[in-house]
């Protein structure tokens, strides 16, 4: 018995590890085999990208190697490019095929766990696909770290005061979790960089959101919304509500509300959408992408095919109007894991399927260092006290024992000592210093 779980994220992840716990006699005697194909060797726990890309949390820290974890699994660090579930096969692609030329190779299953979870959502806004940066991998984070850092070298190095006014003017596009939590954590990093640098003060950056509703973070209400919209402007953040990019060529960025900021800076973090891969496999989907699923995680007329989280379109029965979904988070995630595991082992053994019920509890943000605000259980909270729940909250979230010694001790560590506020953004091409020593020339960037 071939269980395939596609995807090493949130779902991917936990369900492979709730699976070779339930499995383990089946797994000892041969019987069951458990393969999660994922893009990336680690699992990204997301909710953690803006604190390190703040310098609060270690990169290294923010993944879990899926080789340590599901030491019971057989782990292949490739993509699937599609999946044809009525012969049970998945194609495949790794860096040894790309490597030797060949083609895909094929995987034949039994059991299908589809999490691919989801990709950035961009619009066809002029100059976005080359200047525009992403907040969705660890990579991201730590590369807009850099950036940010770099950004204030140029404007301290330069006499030029349109060079100096573009690196000092960043734009974030989107006001939900990734948005508001990016804008804040790296607006209080820079904050704090300013004071190392002797002509840059706090007040000469500029920092822009852009939000196309009405209003940021609807996931904890209105209220709070509003309260972080105004913690915002406190911090000389401008934000901007009901309002669009238009374009973001030669690096200028044109609002829809007439604005123009010269700018080197554009964050994209204007929601996701369900992974490309579900649009090349045999399965049901819904009007938005999303796999059709039943209460159970199964695909809905789909025998032996599995899903949760993000990819997934999984009805709430908890909620008091019909045709309501899960919201696809993280908290939600997490939970549908652990009840695919157990689904999947019950099917296995002929026993009955449980149904995935979870009442929202509430969402928690951080602002920044010292700041944040929360809204859980009907309770609403800002400043410190939101702050310490979302870190309580997540520390409590992250997997493996491992990962919350090493987070909890990088928070104390940065509680006694100052913030590292170095940019580091050579790692991103490593072989640029060797190219110009052995070629003469100018160095590629790879």
């Amino acid at each position: 018995m071939r269980i395939l779980v596609v995807g090493g994220g949130y779902v991917g992840m936990y369900t492979a590890l709730r699976l070779q716990r339930k499995l383990k006699p089946e797994l000892r005697r041969g019987e069951a085999e458990i393969v999660v194909i994922s893009p990336d060797p680690y699992m990204t726990y997301q909710p953690f990208l803006p604190e390190a890309a703040a310098g609060s949390i270690s990169p290294r820290h923010v993944v879990v190697p899926l080789r340590r974890v599901l030491d019971h699994c057989r782990i292949v660090v490739g993509e699937v490019t599609a999946i044809d579930h009525a012969e049970r096969t998945a194609s495949f692609t790794t860096l040894a095929t790309d490597e030797q030329g060949s083609g895909p190779l094929d995987l034949a299953y039994d059991e299908l766990v589809l999490a691919p979870g989801s990709v950035s959502r961009t619009l066809p806004i002029p100059g976005l696909a080359d200047h525009g940066i992403g907040f969705k991998t660890v990579e991201e984070a730590i590369g807009l770290r850099n950036h940010v850092i770099e950004q204030m070298d140029i404007a301290s190095s330069t006499r030029d005061p349109a060079v100096r006014d573009a690196a000092l003017t960043f734009v974030f596009v989107g006001g939900g979790y990734a948005g508001v939590e990016a804008l804040g954590e790296l607006e209080d990093m820079a904050r704090y960089a300013a004071r190392y640098y002797h002509n840059i003060k706090p007040g000469d950056m500029k920092w822009i959101l852009v939000e196309a509703s009405g209003r940021i973070l609807p996931e904890v209400g209105e209220e709070m919304g509003k309260y972080t919209v105004r913690e915002l402007r406190r911090r000389n953040i401008d934000v901007r509500l009901e309002t669009r990019l238009d374009t973001c060529e030669d690096r200028v960025a044109v609002l829809s509300d007439g604005a123009r900021f010269p700018t080197r800076t554009v964050v994209w973090t204007a929601g996701v959408k369900p992974s490309p891969l579900l649009a090349a496999t045999d399965l049901p989907l819904t009007e938005r992408g999303r796999l059709r699923c039943t209460p159970s995680l199964t695909v809905d007329g789909a025998p032996h095919a599995w899903a949760a989280g993000d990819a997934a379109a999984v009805p709430d029965v908890t909620a008091e109007q019909p045709g309501a979904e899960c919201a696809p988070n993280a908290q939600h995630a997490v939970r549908q894991a652990k009840v695919l595991g157990d689904n999947i082992a019950a099917s296995l053994r002929d026993k009955p399927l449980q149904e995935y019920r979870h009442k929202y509890v509430g969402s928690v943000a951080s602002l920044g260092l010292h700041k944040g605000v929360a809204h859980v259980y009907g309770r609403k909270l800002k400043g410190y006290p939101a702050w310490f729940m979302h870190r309580v909250y997540h520390l409590s979230r992250v997997p493996t024992v491992n990962r919350k010694s090493r987070v909890l001790a990088e928070w104390t560590l940065s509680g006694l000592f100052k913030r590292e506020i170095v940019s580091l953004g050579s790692l991103e091409h490593p072989r640029a210093e060797f190219e110009l020593a052995a070629g003469g020339g100018r160095p590629k960037e790879s």
